[in-house]
């Protein structure tokens, strides 16, 4: 790296409301500065500004701003930016056009088919960025050994071998692209099948693209080369769409200074925390360019290599917190979401929660809730004087830990106004009333004033900022309080210490530089190089030297590049491969670091002791007799560069204030920063102020500035105030996150313990919290065909076991007729006992599906299944676990006990079974510590009371909606009744299945009486599924966040007769009414509240296999439109989200090629908002399979409502002559055979209106910012799970 001695260096974060630059100058001192992003009247961008100022108020010369800056004083500059994000946020990026692989046009449009947000029935999701779909006639194809079609001569690229079956037709491509040139598209993203492998295809169109003209062309194969299609293409798709914004911002930049910057050397921070030169920054690297310098900045400056304490990044803006993780590396990901987008890039594993500075407060139905709405920039906080909301700055002023003289008067309409106490004030005192004559409060005494409603929004706010902290932690097998939290950002000092108590940690570190930080970061920050290919080899002795021949060639290419960049002796190499266990979906991007090579390993290192020791610590066990597979290469090389602090200090007096905390007011002293000497000491409560921020010491809290200048602070314990039983509202919304977080973390160490596919990868499972009577307190995740179920078996134990349960004893039950929903779904309950106490005080309970426990079909899923012993091993009150000693002799012979049944068999994966069920037992153990705990911090008496208060709380939430339901009703028709009725596919017979009634006021009766009979097949729903699906209907009729557990059924009486299809006999078969009957419970709830019309009210359950391998999916249809939507096309809806299996990770493990996954046209309901489009599927099998397929809705149609629509059925059909019913096939496929699958479409809402050009109208383009503001690994781990 260039030296830059006397001249000025800058490093520039340039966010969406302000821009930070830090200033090293020519003596070596340092100066910081802020000013608004945008601000047209008097600037024409914000980072040019900033350099003009510092330049001009040093040298003492002047910098006319309507000419370009002199850079003969400018040493380097140093960028991030929120270009790209805001451009992705807003939908504001270059026109684009998708070039893709027939059959696929519209594969980025259903992506993983699951839905963001679960009980949000419009389904609110991101636009695709591009405008134009070209289809290529062209078509590569892994060679697979096994494969009984005709050979083709293969070609071999990283470890795979190929076979092109159609070759690429360019003189039709260039027909299709000249046509979207034509249309003024200039911008091009190509996407085909297996290109991360085999890139031919792809480089051809490309070069053809930029003969004929296209300003910017991305190849999937270029910008990410790694295997899964719909991911890579939403990268790809990225780049093309903001690629040309960055350089057009780029280009505006440069001009405001003289020569372009052409002698400067300039650097943009790039998602994964490293520079890159100006000229290589690109869209699909640049989404995290602002956030990824507060990591650097906090990473090196926060983080001990003497001590090796880990440390988390607390980053509190005014929308969101951004949380990460530090411990002598970068945590990477390399896939996350961001503004709807999925991208595959390394990029920093950076959380953003829903909870900010701008985030409103609300008092719903008895509880104190904080976000995720925000109140923005504009209008803002209530005391901004814009006619905002209150928020959680508000409460922060109201309380004094905000002081308005030493803010800015840039507040009110004219910008010239401080900040407003006094409206704060009047809106607390308005909420306050609102929340007393909520709680009928009787006398003075219990009246909550002001401040306490304040100061129980901060607790709440505290809360829910820890869970995300606790899930990143624990997640990878840490220990939160082991940790010191490192806080920056303007409001995160507010916070620090209240979060780092409630965590258990010791220490915060707040740096000098905490306001501007992630500028702070940029001059601290290293450039970096990375490279990476795919690969498709076993890490074995065999393979050792050509891993080592790329990885030479690889680093090779990094150190040319880094070299050229002025880098020679001071680069740093480092060597990653991403290895998983062969046969899982779980890899880890693994770097040999302490870890060297050796004679039983690669030469640049001993991947195999990284990888088992890493998939140790995260996953707590190894699977040694299984091979290591590698799928990708990655050499990352760092180019070391940084800077000195100078430290200039002074002592100044302090001041007094009055601040309010848990016990009243308190005079706590109040210091300017810069006034501060260094090894000062303050004790709490202070409040501690510089230009940028303002950090709350609280009581019992020591602050101390270090020799830098910086502020660590030692956190004491809390003096904990006792807690009555009676209710508190503040601690009923910080109770309802405890309990979630019991739930929460027992999930963790499920997925982290289990071993088979569909737990810990899939993650298909829930866990719960449990009163002792059995009702349900807190589950998660939610998945909806879970909610009900599990607590009808819990009360189900406690009837059938009564004293019989003892403690170290684990129960596990599936039996349809103690609650469980289908025979794969094994709960384990697991009762807690406290000492002195009888009988149970909780229970904890985890259900996972297990990929087969015997029966007539692998997957225990048969699609011809006529009794309950044809689906596999039933356990109704098994003791799993006696007196602590796991029982597994007994359990292997129960899960053997389907051979005894004709044509049955008993599991086929026992090893993975006795895996999962001690997992589940493990899972349930950390619940009971944690449940433990809790009633050890609180006492059991509160405990329970708040247990009670949270149910008592979701059954306000389901009153209310009734109530008001029921004043609409009884306006609109005078009748409080309200009635629907469906059909299941039965062939001819159309029995009317369900009619339904529900009586309405603020209780309701569900009567299904008149629902059809049993029936011989397996579509019959066991109870627990329909309550299932009512508390799914309730929760999205109510619309908000509520806790879902038994107090959302208080509320409610079902009736259903016995021997019908939802409560049938013993011995029924039910797995076609877990995966079926459930949708069309939802849909005739639905019709009976006209909430919606139908959507497809099916799953459309797939499967396939022989001796070697099996398969299984459910595939998306059409969503029903609604009062103010159109139905999303593509999509799962009500009961499932599955996400369904890549294509190209599909081709790669099955015998089986996919031919087309696209939407079918014309399949939704009209209608004033017409109804989602269902999708055609087909599948070309390679070898000789049995197939077994369970859909619905093919002579019933999904219904419209508000209107009189009716939708054509769908279908499917095998390619050979063979006749099977339509609903529930088994048919044995040859290879050459092709099955098409054709899933229902949704209905339509309302008459269909035209435009004035008598088109249909459509919505709106949609924008992101307030939509999906959350991200990183937490997030998709949650998405994740609601995603099965």
């Amino acid at each position: 790296m260039a030296e830059t001695e006397g001249k000025f260096d800058f490093a520039i974060d340039r966010g969406g409301t302000f821009t930070d630059v830090f200033a090293r100058l020519p003596d070596g001192s340092e100066r910081v500065l802020k000013l608004l992003s945008r601000d047209p009247q008097n600037y024409k961008d914000a980072p040019t500004e900033g350099i003009r100022r510092v330049l001009e108020e040093e040298t003492g010369k002047f910098f006319p701003r309507e000419q370009p800056v002199d850079t003969s004083l400018i040493g380097w500059i140093r960028m991030g930016t929120t270009v790209a994000t805001n451009a992705l946020l807003e939908r504001e990026g270059e026109r684009t056009a998708l070039l893709v692989t027939k059959g696929f046009k519209d594969l980025l449009h259903i992506g993983t088919q699951a839905r963001p947000k679960l009980f949000d029935l419009e389904m609110s999701m991101p636009d695709v960025l591009y405008e134009e779909v070209i289809e290529v006639d062209e078509r590569v194809v892994l060679k697979q050994e096994g494969c009984q079609l005709p050979r083709k001569d293969p070609k071999r690229s990283t470890g795979d071998s190929l076979e092109v079956w159609r070759e690429l037709d360019l003189k039709s491509v260039e027909k299709d692209l000249k046509g979207v040139l034509s249309r003024g598209i200039t911008s091009l993203a190509v996407l085909l099948l297996h290109s991360y492998t085999w890139s031919a295809h792809e480089k051809a169109v490309g070069a053809l693209a930029r003969r004929l003209g296209f300003s910017q062309v991305s190849l999937s194969s270029e910008v990410m080369p790694m295997v899964r299609a719909v991911p890579r293409g939403y990268t790809v798709c990225a780049d093309a769409y903001l690629t040309p914004k960055i350089r057009q911002y780029l280009k505006g930049f440069t001009s405001g200074f003289k020569g372009g910057l052409k002698d400067v050397d300039v650097l943009f921070m790039q998602s994964d925390g490293g520079l890159t030169p100006m000229e290589q920054f690109c869209g699909s690297r640049a989404v995290l360019s602002g956030p990824a310098g507060g990591v650097v900045g906090y990473a090196i400056t926060s983080y001990s290599q003497t001590e090796q304490k880990a440390v988390i990044g607390f980053d509190m803006g005014g929308t969101s917190t951004d949380v990460s993780r530090y411990a002598g590396q970068y945590e990477h990901v390399f896939e996350a979401t961001t503004a709807g987008v999925t991208l595959q890039a390394p990029q920093l594993d950076i959380n953003t929660v829903a909870a900010g500075g701008g985030s409103r407060l609300f008092f719903r139905s008895g509880m104190f809730v904080v976000g995720p709405e925000s109140a923005g920039a504009h209008p803002g906080p209530s005391c901004y004087r814009k006619g905002g909301p209150l928020t959680v700055t508000d409460a922060n002023l109201v309380l004094g830990r905000l002081m308005p003289s030493f803010f800015p008067r840039i507040f009110g309409p004219g910008e010239d106004q401080p900040l407003s106490l006094e409206e704060s004030l009047k809106h607390f005192r308005s909420l306050a009333k609102d929340i007393n004559h909520f709680l009928k409060c009787p006398d003075s005494k219990s009246v909550m004033t002001v401040e306490e409603v304040a100061m129980g929004f901060i607790r709440v706010a505290n809360e829910a900022m820890c869970r995300p902290i606790r899930a990143l932690t624990q997640a990878k097998g840490h220990d939160t309080s082991q940790h010191v939290l490192a806080c920056f950002g303007g409001a995160g000092g507010q916070h620090a210490c209240a979060i780092a108590r409630a965590l258990g940690m010791k220490s915060v570190f707040i740096h000098k530089y905490s306001g501007v930080l992630s500028a702070y970061g940029l001059a601290l920050a290293d450039v970096v190089e990375e490279v990476q290919e795919p690969c498709s080899l076993q890490y074995s002795q065999a393979s050792y030297k050509e891993l080592d021949r790329r990885v030479d060639e690889l680093t090779r290419r990094c150190r040319d590049t880094l070299g050229a960049r002025s880098f020679s002796r001071s680069i740093n190499m480092e060597v990653f491969l991403h290895l998983r266990y062969q046969g899982t979906d779980c890899a880890l991007m693994v770097s040999a670091d302490g870890y060297p090579g050796n004679a039983q390993s690669c030469r640049s290192g001993d991947f195999r002791s990284g990888f088992t020791k890493r998939y140790l610590k995260e996953f707590g066990f190894t699977i040694p007799d299984r091979a290591i597979m590698v799928d990708d290469i990655r050499v990352r090389g760092s180019g070391k560069s940084g800077i000195q602090s100078v430290v200039k200090a002074k002592m100044g007096d302090g001041k007094t204030a009055k601040c309010y905390f848990e016990g009243g007011y308190l005079d706590t002293s109040v210091y300017l920063w810069e006034e501060l000497p260094c090894s000062h000491t303050i004790q709490g409560p202070a409040i501690i102020i510089d230009k940028n921020s303002t950090i709350l010491v609280e009581p019992c809290c020591e602050a101390q500035l270090t020799e830098g200048g910086d502020v660590c602070v030692t956190v004491g314990s809390d003096p904990h105030c006792a807690l009555g039983t009676e209710l508190n509202t503040v601690q009923l919304s910080i109770f309802s996150h405890r309990f979630m977080s019991i739930a929460e973390q027992m999930g963790r160490v499920l997925q982290r313990t289990s071993i088979s596919t569909n737990i810990k990868e899939r993650l298909d499972f829930s866990c719960a919290v449990f009163g002792p009577d059995g009702g349900l307190v807190s589950n998660a995740p939610h998945i909806p065909v879970h909610l009900g179920a599990m607590q009808e078996t819990v009360q189900y134990q406690i009837r059938a076991l009564g004293d019989n349960l003892k403690e170290g004893d684990v129960i596990l039950s599936n039996n349809p007729c103690a609650g469980g929903s289908h025979l794969p779904d094994l709960t384990v309950i697991t009762p807690v006992f406290r000492r002195g106490v009888s009988g149970p005080v909780f229970f904890v309970a985890s259900r996972g599906h297990h990929a087969d426990i015997g029966g007539i079909t692998p997957g225990s899923m048969p699609p011809n299944s006529t009794s309950l012993q044809q689906e596999g091993a039933v356990f109704t009150s098994f003791k799993l676990v006696t007196g602590g000693v796991f029982q597994e002799e007994a359990v292997t012979e129960a899960l053997m006990a389907p051979a005894k049944y004709p044509d049955c068999s008993g599991t086929r994966n026992l090893h993975d079974n006795l895996s999962d069920l001690r997992a589940q037992v493990a899972a349930n153990q950390r619940g009971s510590q944690l449940v433990a705990e809790l009633i050890d911090g609180y006492g059991l008496a509160v405990v329970q009371a708040y247990m009670g208060y949270i149910q008592s709380n979701a059954e306000l939430a389901v009153r209310d909606m009734l109530k008001e339901f029921a004043l609409k009703r009884r306006q609109q028709t005078g009748r409080l009744e309200v009635e629907a009725e469906d059909f299941m596919d039965d062939g001819t017979d159309k029995s009317p299945w369900s009619t339904f009634n529900v009586s309405l006021s603020t209780f309701a009766v569900f009567d299904f009486t008149g629902t059809g009979t049993e029936v011989w097949g397996n579509c019959n729903a066991p109870r627990a599924i329909t309550l299932s699906a009512l508390i799914y209907c309730l929760r999205c009729m109510v619309g908000q966040d509520i806790p879902l557990n038994q107090g959302c059924l208080t509320p409610i009486s079902v009736v259903i007769p016995p021997g019908s299809i939802l409560q049938p006999s013993q011995n029924a078969a039910v797995v076609g009414g877990n995966v079926l009957t459930s949708q069309r419970v939802v849909d005739v709830i639905f019709r009976a509240f006209e909430v919606c019309a139908a959507s497809q009210g099916c799953m459309n359950n797939i499967s396939f296999g022989n001796e070697t391998s099996g398969y299984y999916e459910t595939v998306a249809g059409g969503a029903g439109a609604g009062p103010s939507w159109h139905g999303r096309s593509g999509v799962h809806s009500h009961m499932t989200n599955t996400r369904i299996t890549d294509p190209e990770i599909l081709e790669k493990r099955y015998p089986v090629v996919l031919e087309q996954f696209s939407l079918r046209s014309g399949s939704g309901g009209a209608g004033k908002y017409s109804g989602g489009e269902g999708v055609i599927r087909k599948l070309l099998f390679r070898e000789k399979v049995v197939l077994s397929v369970l859909t619905e809705r093919r002579s019933t149609r999904p219904y419209g409502i508000m209107g009189n629509h009716l939708l054509a059925p769908p279908k499917q059909q095998k390619s050979l002559s063979s006749s099977f019913s339509p609903t529930l096939i088994s048919p044995e496929c040859l290879c050459f055979d092709m099955f098409c699958l054709y899933t229902p479409g949704g209905g339509g809402y309302g008459e269909e209106e035209e435009g004035e050009d008598g088109a249909k109208s459509e919505s709106k383009r949609r924008r992101l910012n307030k939509t999906f503001p959350e991200r990183g690994s937490v997030f998709e781990y949650r998405m994740a799970q609601e995603g099965v």
